[in-house]
């Protein structure tokens, strides 16, 4: 499962992530370029985290 996220709402995304998987999830910083041209999951912002679990 992954799960793209601005900062806005990170959080959020952290508490799905375990309420969906029952795991904990990795928090990674997106690269400047993918940045650019990723959507968070939850709003039009560009997405600047991803929680995955690899």
């Amino acid at each position: 499962m992954e799960i793209k996220s601005c900062k806005t709402h990170v959080e959020h995304a952290l508490d799905m992530f375990v309420a969906e998987t029952k795991s904990y999830p990795i928090l990674t910083e997106l690269s400047d370029d993918e940045k650019l041209s990723t959507k968070c999951d939850y709003c039009e912002e560009g997405a600047t985290y991803l929680v995955a679990n690899e």
